[in-house]
């Protein structure tokens, strides 16, 4: 419930990509902790059905991963959102604000807490790892379906992937022009 809706899904490869989701913009500058939790569950969904259907992974998502792994560290180092760690920011951040580039962080923190930090923040992959499985794995047959979809159509848009996911008859596509009558 607290994850960003869906726009799209391609099978079809984009840039370094073979098949990617997009998620429908959001003016959300300050995410909850819930959201962040969904977003990275979501983010490793690619990775767990792999897990599951093959019983093997690839190497395809590693840009998913380095995602997930920065929403982890800054809701660790930056957001206090660690019970463990509590309400304080580790390590200062050097940017260019014009460039919007991060060019270095000054660590003001031990050896010690830097292992808390680790093990937080793999904790936290770790626990949105187990939720994304238990979801795909509860709903097996709903990931069958629209790895069934994508086959045939390559790319569903958002109704089209709720229609699959609800069994229901696929909207009527609408034609470049925008008007599903013509």
């Amino acid at each position: 419930p607290n994850a960003s809706p869906l726009r799209k899904i391609t099978i079809v490869p984009r840039g370094m990509g073979l098949g990617l989701t997009w998620y429908m913009e959001e003016d959300n500058l300050l995410p909850n902790r819930s959201q962040l939790y969904a977003q990275i569950a979501s983010t490793l969904g690619g990775r767990v059905a792999e897990e599951i259907v093959f019983g093997e992974i690839t190497a395809g998502a590693s840009n998913d991963l380095q995602r997930v792994t920065k929403i982890a560290q800054m809701m660790v180092t930056q957001y206090g959102m660690s019970e463990d760690l509590g309400l304080r920011v580790y390590g200062q951040k050097q940017e260019l604000v014009f460039l919007g580039k991060e060019i270095s962080e000054q660590r003001d923190y031990s050896d010690a807490i830097a292992e808390k930090i680790d093990a937080e923040v793999r904790n936290i992959i770790d626990q949105q790892h187990q939720r994304a499985h238990k979801i795909l794995t509860d709903h097996r047959d709903k990931l069958d379906l629209v790895a069934k979809k994508l086959l045939t159509m390559e790319t569903l848009e958002a109704e089209e992937f709720i229609a699959v996911v609800e069994g229901k008859d696929l909207p009527p596509s609408t034609p470049a022009g925008g008007d599903p009558k013509r």
